[in-house]
């Protein structure tokens, strides 16, 4: 599965910006979704996931109540809400797939198959 993020850019500090996750000839409907962020030197930071129906969302503390994730199954793509947005939310984010298993652990990188080039997200103060 090759996933495509896109939407990140420059915006100041309590703005607003929409990411979103496709991926070209491929159903991401049997998948989990999951969002991402690095910062260099840094550990990729676990953002938020989504079941493939949507049922369920995860949220890292650090951004609930801010960001939202969601999927539309029709159109094949997953988005990231984010408003609020601080200066410790720049950071290149990534979009990550994988299938339903038992036992999945949603807040780690490794729990994730398939991973996309990743979007810039700046945010200025």
């Amino acid at each position: 599965v090759q996933l495509q993020a896109s939407g990140g850019g420059l915006v100041q500090a309590g703005g607003s910006l929409r990411l979103s996750c496709g991926a070209s000839g491929r159903s991401l409907s049997p998948y989990h979704m999951g969002w991402f962020r690095q910062v260099p030197g840094k550990e990729r930071e676990f953002v938020a996931a989504i079941t493939w129906s949507g049922g369920s969302t995860y949220y890292a503390d650090s951004v609930k109540g801010r960001f939202t994730i969601s999927r539309d199954n029709a159109k094949n793509l997953v988005y990231l809400q984010m408003n609020s947005l601080k200066p410790e939310d720049t950071a290149v984010y990534y979009c990550a797939a994988d299938p339903p298993k038992y036992g999945r652990n949603w807040y780690s990188p490794k729990s994730y198959t398939y991973w996309g080039l990743g979007t810039l997200v700046t945010v200025s103060s």
